[in-house]
């Protein structure tokens, strides 16, 4: 391993405008710190490029001095990143944002640190939609690199099998462009090989002509968790794709922000889409309305709403969390769900979810890329508020509790968009893709400059 020297990291000042932060330096604290507080970024450098040309000066001046990249735009899943960065750059991409938008090719451009609610308006005011996730202020490029999964997904499947290009810096500081046709070995291994090949500087994604959508909420107490989510499971057994929801067992705290009605409770949550007319929506999702929930929002919304429907915070926020792939779930699982995390378990998790998986994206992509599909019936995800160190542990403990508890269920696999500690690449790859993934890495950047949050080892 390289040795960092205050000499070599002082090479980097004066780049991208000044905005190059080194430790002891104002703002170096601010410019480190990820969306999730709970994780310390400790860089030998901070720097905050905002264009193509700055992000290849960082890139060619850290290599020079000996050092590595890390490319992040929010830090929303900064752990598995967090323990490397003794010798690294953090290359913060926050201030490179802006979206353009070809209604009539139905394509948008997005710049590296974009986030999603940006590009969801944009395409929202001409009738569009693109395959963003389930919380409007996540970063589009860490998200699609990984995979990403939409409130489509079931329909149209991963968000990353929906970009078109991407123009990269990589390793010796020059910047391509990479499609079906040009540079096509690193366009596969980007979508769903996270950023271990380049920074991403621009994405271009296809849209879906989806002005708007039957989706919204269903909410019950927490003393119904039992029926509610072996009544769910049940119904999502040969669903319709064009539904994708989830399910969640819900500890909110007493916070005064939260509506009154929900404060302080423990409840049960379906959310969701449905890509169907209302008539056809409504008899979807008959079989859940008879359990009669305390609040039933779904309705036909335009499709900038869905990025919040599931009410994920906005703003840097704390949280620990743990995940698991299943292949399927059945009674006995959804039982052992909520002995873990339910109203009675004595759990502080904020959230216990299984989001369907399933039809589009169980097929492989036409011309997918190294994750073309999402082998699995369902993705759980487990996260508690990490708000102190001690919550923090019993947190990590709670998730790991409610994993342990389905693993019965568990494929063995992982989806990168959800894990947040460091795991070997092979659980989220199958070897031949990994093996694939390795060549490219290796004839793009031979010496190892770029750090993903996700890694190849």
């Amino acid at each position: 391993m390289i040795e960092s020297t205050t000499a070599p990291v002082e090479s980097l000042r004066g780049l991208c405008g000044g905005r190059v932060f080194l430790p002891g330096d104002p703002g170096y604290d601010a410019a480190r710190t990820p969306w999730n507080v709970a994780v310390q970024q400790l860089p030998a450098a901070v720097a905050v490029p905002t264009s193509a040309e700055e992000v290849a000066e960082v890139v060619r001046a850290a290599a020079a001095a000996g050092l590595r990249v890390a490319p992040q735009s929010t830090g929303h899943n900064p752990g598995p990143l967090a323990g490397r960065l003794e010798n690294t750059v953090l290359l913060r991409l926050s201030d490179f944002t802006g979206v353009s938008l070809d209604p009539e090719r139905r394509v948008a451009r997005v710049l590296g640190g974009t986030l999603w609610q940006d590009v969801v308006e944009a395409a929202a005011a001409h009738g569009l939609a693109v395959m963003h996730g389930s919380s409007p202020d996540v970063g589009v490029a860490g998200f699609t690199l990984g995979g990403g999964l939409s409130w489509y997904a079931r329909s149209a499947g991963l968000t990353c099998n929906h970009v078109i290009a991407a123009e990269v810096v990589l390793a010796d500081g020059t910047l391509v462009r990479a499609d079906s046709e040009h540079n096509s070995a690193l366009f596969w291994a980007l979508r769903g090989g996270s950023g271990n090949f380049g920074v991403v500087t621009a994405l271009e994604l296809r849209l879906l002509p989806i002005a708007d959508a039957y989706a919204g909420m269903l909410l019950w107490d927490g003393a119904r968790a039992a029926v509610v989510c072996r009544a769910w499971a049940d119904w999502t057994h040969g669903l319709a794709e064009e539904v994708t929801t989830s399910l969640r067992l819900l500890s909110l705290p007493p916070l005064p922000e939260l509506p009154e009605f929900i404060r302080g409770r423990q409840l049960v949550v379906v959310d969701g889409a449905v890509l169907a007319s209302d008539q056809r929506a409504a008899e979807l999702l008959a079989p859940l309305r008879a359990l009669q929930p305390e609040l039933d929002t779904f309705a036909r919304v335009p499709a900038a709403a869905l990025s919040r429907i599931h009410m994920d915070p906005e703003g840097p926020t704390p949280g620990v969390s743990d995940h698991l792939i299943l292949d399927d779930v059945d009674a006995a699982a959804m039982d052992a769900l909520v002995a873990a995390a339910g109203a009675d378990s004595g759990s502080t998790l904020l959230a216990a979810e299984l989001r369907h998986l399933g039809g589009a994206l169980a097929r492989p992509a036409p011309g997918g890329g190294a994750l073309d599909r999402l082998p699995g019936g369902y993705a759980g995800y487990f996260v508690a508020v990490a708000a102190t160190p001690e919550l923090a542990d019993r947190g990590r403990a709670d998730a790991t509790r409610a994993v342990a508890a389905l693993a019965p269920w568990s494929s063995g696999r992982r989806f990168s968009n959800f894990t947040e500690a460091p795991v070997p690449a092979g659980s989220m790859f199958d070897p031949g893709t990994l093996a694939r993934l390795r060549a490219v890495r290796a004839e793009l950047d031979p010496a190892g400059t770029f750090q993903a949050n996700h890694g190849l080892d």
